[in-house]
């Protein structure tokens, strides 16, 4: 075999022994595998509870417990939202949290998912600083999977801080094709240490935010953060097309959610 050939083989042996080391570097601290029946596991999921708008004029009330939005069925997590009337909102929908249950300071974070779709919806995976009380944007938020309904087929990933967040339009953001993200289960997934962020879909990377090292304004990433999983109804963003009524319920299916640290 000629050297190059030898050379290459060696690149490559040293690249597959890399990625095994570092994967065997982590543990599993925390999971939800949805391996029962019923209401999520009230011991690792808490719910945010309102219809006020959440801060982007979103349309939809989130509910407590109502089987209807939330539930576990053959093996999966059911987040469903619905067209209908409560309080002075006309959608229903879930919004779960791990707050006080599940925070974390740095990890690698695996949600495998099945995605709502439909002009209106805005179905997120992200986390917001475990800080009482928050103060956004500066205490943090990291967006692993944002879709918007209008966009079908767009994943986004962002990360929001006092210096870099989209009302003033310097989020740090990034955005990959999944054309089949409402037929399959994709896995969304990000790993986070002291100096970044980085956010995948399927093991393909395809967003990175380094630490600068000049303060809380770019990195509040330095402190735990909950896992929040929701399906938004309108807003500035989801609702920016329009909502169109005659495609609800709509829901997003989780299969697992892992937590490696």
């Amino acid at each position: 075999m000629k050297i190059w050939a030898w050379f290459l083989l060696a690149v490559l042996f040293c690249h597959d022994n890399t990625l095994m080391a570092q994967r065997k570097k982590w543990r599993l601290v925390w999971s939800d595998e949805f391996n029962y029946t019923g209401l999520p596991d009230s011991t690792k999921w808490g719910y945010d509870v309102g219809g006020n708008g959440w801060g982007n004029n979103e349309k939809q009330y989130y509910t407590y417990q109502q089987l209807k939005n939330v539930r576990v069925e053959n093996g999966h997590l059911i987040i469903e939202a619905h067209k209908e009337p409560i309080g002075n909102n006309a959608y229903s929908s879930a919004r779960l949290v791990t707050k006080g249950k599940g925070d974390w300071k740095y990890g690698r974070f695996e949600i495998k998912a099945k995605l709502p779709k439909g002009l209106g919806t805005w179905p997120a995976i992200w986390m917001l600083s475990s800080t009482t009380p928050l103060k956004w944007p500066d205490d943090g938020e990291i967006d692993i999977m944002e879709h918007v309904g209008f966009n079908q087929g767009v994943i986004h990933a962002s990360t929001h801080c006092k210096k870099y967040y989209h009302s003033i339009g310097t989020q740090k953001t990034a955005i990959t094709t999944v054309a089949d993200c409402s037929e399959k289960f994709h896995i969304y997934a990000l790993e986070w240490n002291a100096d970044s962020i980085c956010i995948f879909v399927d093991r393909k990377k395809y967003f990175t935010m380094h630490n600068e090292y000049t303060g809380n304004d770019v990195w509040p990433f330095n402190k735990p953060f909950y896992l929040l999983l929701n399906i938004a109804v309108g807003g500035f963003w989801g609702g920016a097309k329009g909502i169109n009524d005659t495609i609800f319920p709509q829901k997003m299916e989780i299969d697992y959610v892992r937590v490696f640290q």
